[in-house]
This record gives C-alpha cells, structure tokens and sequence, in this order.
C-alpha cells in the first residue's frame, strides 16, 4: 500500500486480521510470510496511531451540580468516568 493512502481504523483491523489467519495457516513460504509479518507490523502501528488520536480527542459529558461540564477522559489506566 502507498505510504500517502490512508486506511480507516476498521480497514486496517479487518486487514490485519486477514493476515493473522494467513500467517496461522499453512503454505506460505518463507518469503511470503515475511511480507505478510512486515505489513501486520505496519497495520498494527497504524491502528494504533488511530487509537491514540482518539483517545486524545475523547471526551465525555458530565453532570455536575445540575450543569453540563466537558471532561476529557483516557482510554488507559482504566480510570475515566467516576474520576
């Protein structure tokens, strides 16, 4: 894939997944495997970065003394709401 295309979070999921059953499978060569391992590395990267821009915009709306706050929350710690 060119490096300029952008693929969705879920694309690059779907596709990832398709290459994990292929590396799990049987009958690819030593060379296939490779390429397929080099492209699973760049889809996991990229679903990552796609996480982490999310989680830096997420934000949740809060009740608070009968007003409506904005709060920002993280997708890791497993904090969020309750905090």
């Amino acid at each position: 894939m060119p490096e300029g295309e952008e693929l969705k979070f879920e694309e690059a999921l779907q596709k990832l997944e398709g290459i994990v059953r292929a590396l799990e499978g049987e009958g690819l060569t030593l060379e296939d495997s490779l390429t397929y391992y080099q492209e699973g590395i760049r889809l996991v990267r990229l679903c990552r970065q796609r996480l982490q821009e999310v989680e830096g915009k997420l934000q949740a709306l809060l009740v608070q003394e009968g007003e409506v706050v904005l709060k920002e929350i993280s997708l890791s710690g497993g904090g969020g709401y309750g905090d």
